[in-house]
């Protein structure tokens, strides 16, 4: 657990200071960059219905009136703010240290997808906060969830349809349709991805099993011998 947290509090640095430099270059006060900052962080904590415009002007040190100023709502904080650096930043960020894995070839389904979920793994641990407000709001932001479709979902699922065929040619996979496959797949990944760091952060786990069970699971399904 303590790993987990300095990875993830290493991680929102990283992601504030880019989001701030970002910031920069639009030449936001230093005041909206504090509210960008504290923002970030409520929303993170207690999602965007819960969070409080008191609480964001408490953290970013100036009077709630001050946020107003500048955004006539709360929504409007998250709209006009939040989710356009998101979207900007976004590809670049959650395509982040992929092409490690997308571009290296293995030899068999099973080491693409152990390094695959070591990959992804590491990088949920690094950047919970904005992986919670993106789980939190693409369902509601249609912006949001077209740039995820259109600079993210695009460019993975075209790599990963090509590793995935290739396999099916070596015969390392059943002939069903690569669409299934990969979501039957994603699908799985996701799941232990959920559990291990929003659902049940606090459980014992042991990820090395726990990937090679997924893996297992993805290859070989749950059902016994008979």
């Amino acid at each position: 657990m303590e790993k987990d947290k300095a990875a993830e509090q290493q991680g929102q640095e990283q992601w504030i200071q880019e989001l701030l430099a970002l910031s920069e270059k639009e030449q936001m006060t230093p005041k909206q960059r504090s509210i960008l900052q504290a923002a970030i962080d409520t929303f993170s904590e207690k999602g965007f219905s819960a969070a409080a415009t008191s609480e964001i002007a408490q953290k970013a040190g100036v009077a709630e009136g001050t946020i107003f100023r500048y955004y006539k709502t709360k929504k409007d904080l998250l709209l006009a703010i939040v989710v356009p650096t998101m979207s900007r930043m976004i590809a670049p960020f959650v395509m982040r240290n992929f092409s490690g894995v997308l571009d290296v070839p293995f030899e068999s389904y099973d080491a693409f997808l152990k390094a695959f979920m070591v990959n992804r793994l590491d990088f949920a641990r690094k950047n919970l906060k904005i992986i919670r407000i993106l789980i939190q709001e693409i369902p509601f932001q249609p912006a949001l969830r077209e740039q995820l479709v259109e600079n993210i979902l695009s460019q993975v699922l075209e790599r990963v349809t090509v590793i995935t065929d290739h396999f099916k040619e070596q015969g390392q996979l059943t002939d069903a349709p690569t669409p299934a496959i990969i979501r039957f797949t994603i699908s799985s990944v996701i799941g232990y991805l959920l559990a291990r760091l929003l659902l049940m952060p606090d459980h014992d786990w042991n990820d090395e099993e726990e990937i090679e069970q997924t893996v297992s699971f993805i290859m070989h399904g749950i059902g016994g011998a008979r």
